[in-house]
This record gives C-alpha cells, structure tokens and sequence, in this order.
C-alpha cells in the first residue's frame, strides 16, 4: 500500500504546503470552495500535528513545501500504517473490486474473490496518473453507472514534450528561477485554419524549470501543463522562457553594455555563465547567431539585442505531454456538482461517499493535492 507516497516528492513525500486553509482553497481556484468543509475538519496545522503526533517531524523548504525531516516518504507511510492498525481497520491487498451495486440493505461489493455487503461505501480509488501503481481509473466507471457525472479525466502537473534538438542536449540542466509563459496559436483574422498563425498567451508561472531528453519538466513546467492537456487537439503550442526573471530588458541590455565599457576583453560566454548555467548560456548564444568566443567588445548592439532577446523571451516549441504514465495528478473526475461538500457523500446515491483524486479536484504542485486527498478523505470517513 501506499507506493503513489513512496515516490511522491522525489521520494520525500510533500506532505502539505506550508499555509493555512484559505491558502490551499486559493491554490486550487474555481474548485478550491468545494474544500471548505473538508479543511475545516482537517487543515494544513491538524494534519501536521496527526504526522507529529506518530513521530513524524517535518520541516519546510524556501517554496512553501512541507516534507518530513527524514527526507524519507517511508516515514510517512509507516506513520499511516500505525493509524490504520490502531483504528481497527482492515487493509485487504490484492483483491480487486470489480463493481459496486447498491440494493435494499446498502451496497453488494464485488471483488475477483467474493461478495461484500455493506450499509455504505467511500469510494477514494485515485485518479488515472501513474497506472503503473494501480490507479488505472477503475473508479469512474463505478462512478458513472451509478448516475454521476464523470468530467474528462487528463493529466496534470506532467512533463512536457519538446522536438526541439537543442533542448535534449540541455538534458539534466537546472535553472532555480525561470518564468515560463504557455503560448496557443492563434489564426490571425480572417485568415484559413492552414494559414500562418500569432500566438496568445494561455498561462504563466514562475519557479524552477529543467531541461530532459524528451523536452521540460520541473515545478514551473508541471504546474503549467494542464492547459496543454486539456486542449489535446492544438498541435503546436509554444512555452516563452525568461531566464533571467529577476531582471527586466532594459536592465539586462544596460548590463551588457556596462560590460562591454568596463571589461571588453573577457569572453560574454564567462560573465553570463555567471548569471545562468553555462550549458545553456552556450546555446542560448547559438540560437541568437552570437559566436561563443565572441569578446564584449565585439558585441554589435544587433548581437546585444539578440542576447536579450534569447535570455528573456526564447520560445520553446511543445508537442504535448509524457500523459498519464508520468502525471502526478489527474485533473477530471467525478463532477463536483453531484458530491456534498459538506459530508462528501454522493447527491445520486445515498450512503456512497467519494473522495479524493477521483473527484474532479486538481491543485498546483507543492503538496496542494495530497492536503485536499487527506482532507476530503478525512470528511468522508468522519460523516460516515
């Protein structure tokens, strides 16, 4: 049990995210005034004293994030182990259900080894994100044939895919601080659906960004993904990459030019290595047509705007996504419309609770999620 904890947070388990309840209603937009009941009977600080309570300390990183102080997801998941044996539970493994029907006395469980009956039923099967550790999306099938509503299940907070030759080369590459905008093309007025087209930004966001073999990743990529994914049939997005957010163009163009005043002979490639990775840096000059032994002294202003251009704003093509099998969380679900926020039982199905990923409730990434399974987890089994 618990092998999606086990590998969550690179294996160290963001547990929650360090704020209080409206901070995690916030993190998840439309969807987060669903939570309120939920956070009210397990928030961010109850949740913390539960795991501090089995021995669980717990430290938080400059992000917000909060993991154990072990850095071990295992201590985690121990930790829920010890409260499901002192509860008096019995935790089954290796037995499928395979349908779920309500009757006269409650509901019939079918599993591929026997029969259950039972007054009444929580459903908190996952998603569909990581199938290879069981969440293959079983639950909405249940779901839907007992009149719910199922909004349609994509990946979120996943790897992005890049044809791009120059972004595999970058693989392993870590930038701490890069703001990322997705960009949609757009026809331009009048024009054919096969005509050229202008690009519209969609969203935006800032953190830490890594080059792969396959295209991007890191928290600012994953966080963005979501609306790549739901918009599966638009073949050509683009991703606009600042890589030095922290300095505006007229500042960075001042600073080269400041460079070039005061120390024209040193190689630009060795001062900007000094501002972002030089791997990067090195193709970041080749696709703005600036030679890497180029001096600051022989930068032409035409070569200096080309470096701003290529720091601030390169644009990285997207062909989609590494889907399901890489996803860490499903967006989609059971519609929220048909589950009491207040008890998280189901309006079609009395005595049928549902919680967790299956609903459609997705957040961003630094823990958000895993505060919203534990919390409408909670909810459920507390009203039932």
């Amino acid at each position: 049990p618990g092998v999606k904890i086990l590998m969550s947070g690179g294996t160290r388990c963001n547990i929650t995210h360090a704020t209080d309840r409206r901070g995690i209603v916030a993190a998840f937009g439309d969807q987060g005034p669903f939570l309120h009941s939920a956070l009210a009977a397990l928030g961010p600080d109850e949740l913390l004293a539960m795991f501090h309570a089995e021995g669980v300390a717990t430290k938080v990183d400059p992000g917000g994030k909060v993991f154990p102080v072990s850095d071990r997801a295992l201590d985690v998941l121990r930790a829920l182990e010890r409260m499901l044996a002192k509860s008096g539970a019995q935790l089954v493994l290796d037995e499928a259900v395979t349908g779920i029907d309500p009757n006269s006395s409650g509901f019939h469980v079918q599993t591929n080894r026997r029969l259950l009956t039972t007054e009444k039923v929580i459903v908190t099967v996952g998603g569909q994100s990581y199938p290879g550790c069981g969440t293959t999306g079983d639950g909405y099938a249940w779901a839907k044939a007992l009149g719910h509503t199922i909004v349609w299940p994509r990946p979120a907070l996943v790897p992005l895919l890049s044809p791009a030759a120059w972004v595999h080369e970058l693989r392993g590459v870590t930038i701490p601080d890069v703001a990322v905008a997705i960009l949609e093309p757009m026809a331009e007025p009048g024009a054919e659906p096969t005509a050229k087209t202008t690009a519209k930004t969609t969203a935006s966001g800032r953190g830490s960004f890594l080059f792969t073999h396959f295209g991007l990743s890191g928290p600012v990529v994953m966080d963005l993904s979501r609306v790549i994914t739901e918009r599966p049939h638009v073949a050509s997005w683009q991703a606009t990459c600042d890589f030095l957010p922290a300095l505006k163009d007229a500042e960075l163009t001042a600073r080269l030019a400041a460079e070039a005043s005061a120390a024209g002979k040193k190689a630009v490639i060795n001062i900007l290595a000094e501002w972002a990775p030089r791997r990067l840096v090195e193709a970041l000059m080749q696709l703005a047509g600036v030679p890497v032994e180029r001096r600051f002294a022989e930068l032409s202003r035409a070569e200096r705007t080309a470096l701003v251009v290529a720091l601030k704003s390169t644009a990285i093509p997207i062909t989609g996504s590494l889907g399901f099998k890489k996803a860490e969380v499903t967006a989609g679900g059971v519609s929220l419309a048909d589950v009491d926020s207040r008890t998280m039982q189901s309006k079609r199905t009395p005595n049928l609770y549902l919680a967790g990923e299956i609903l459609d409730l997705d957040g961003p990434i630094g823990g958000y999620n895993f505060q919203a399974a534990f919390s409408t987890g909670w909810l459920a089994g507390e009203s039932v």
